[in-house]
């Protein structure tokens, strides 16, 4: 069986990794800089460090450089989000506690974590992306 895509699908996987790690970077700038339209809170020490890592590590992988490991430590580090922001919330349900886009982030990151950078990147640039 042939996937639609079929000579576009390291393209499209490109694309999908650029937007995951968007929304993910987009997330980091809100927790530390009010951006896109938030409200900074009080920053604690959990909070600073999770911007701090959503910052570097979409940065990293929206440009497809060092895209597994970045990848592998932002499915961490939304697995903890989701554990203490969301499951807190009396449910382990992501419909009823708000953590779809935690859980599907932290499934996608370890997806991308798996299959590296892809032809549009930094890593395919330099010549050192894995390819499948």
């Amino acid at each position: 069986m042939t996937s639609f895509p079929g000579p576009y699908s390291g393209i499209a996987y490109s694309l999908m990794r650029m937007m995951f790690a968007f929304l993910y970077l987009s997330h980091g700038l809100k927790w530390l800089f009010g951006a896109f339209g938030g409200r900074p809170v009080p920053l604690t020490p959990l909070l600073m460090t999770a911007g701090v890592i959503e910052c570097i590590c979409g940065t990293l992988m929206l440009m497809g450089l060092f895209t597994s490991y970045a990848a592998f430590i932002a499915s961490g580090e939304m697995a903890v989000a989701y554990y203490i922001a969301h499951i807190s919330r009396g449910s382990i349900w992501p419909i009823q506690n708000g953590g779809e886009i935690t859980v599907a982030l932290c499934f996608g990151f370890l997806f991308i974590a798996t299959f590296g950078s892809g032809p549009i990147s930094v890593e395919t640039l330099l010549g050192s992306s894995r390819r499948r």
